[in-house]
């Protein structure tokens, strides 16, 4: 099971782990604030087909639900014009719901990985001791998402 939490509507990061994670056969579950989730998810059941466009994933709420039993929880970068648009209440407020502290992430499964696309806003999406602890897999993921576009840019240049 992963948990996507954060802005899905506006994360290309999101919208791929979506459609690579539903091609591997992973369970998805996406939390956010409702703002934030793209229209053609269903709410609290799994996705049906529509013209969204997005594999199949179950949208919750909740956080707690989201994260409970998860194998990985990812949390996606807040962007500050999302806040000024109008789309969330404040900083505060998303964080107060949607912040990965090491509270909220014992609820997952206890080898959990954790993993965000960076950059990170620490203490708005993640709070820093769960960012640089041991089920942290951040440094990780930034270093590998940096040489995997740089092979696809080299394919798609040598198909020319």
């Amino acid at each position: 099971k992963v948990a996507i939490v954060g802005d899905i509507t506006h994360s290309r990061v999101a919208r791929s782990n979506l459609w690579g994670l539903a091609a591997a056969g992973a369970d998805v579950v996406v939390c956010g604030p409702p703002t934030m989730i793209p229209s053609g998810l269903g709410r609290r059941h799994p996705y049906h087909g529509d013209d969204s466009g997005l594999p199949p994933v179950e949208v919750v709420d909740d956080l707690a639900t989201a994260l409970r039993g998860a194998d990985v929880v990812m949390t996606l970068r807040l962007q500050a014009e999302r806040q000024q648009s109008g789309l969330l209440p404040s900083l505060r407020e998303y964080s107060r719901l949607y912040e990965i502290t090491a509270e909220r992430v014992a609820l997952a499964k206890p080898n959990a990985l954790v993993m965000h696309p960076g950059p990170m806003n620490e203490g708005v999406e993640i709070a820093p001791d769960v960012a640089y602890g041991i089920q942290s897999r951040i440094e990780e993921q930034v270093t590998n998402g940096v040489a995997v576009r740089m092979a696809l840019l080299y394919l798609l240049g040598v198909r020319r």
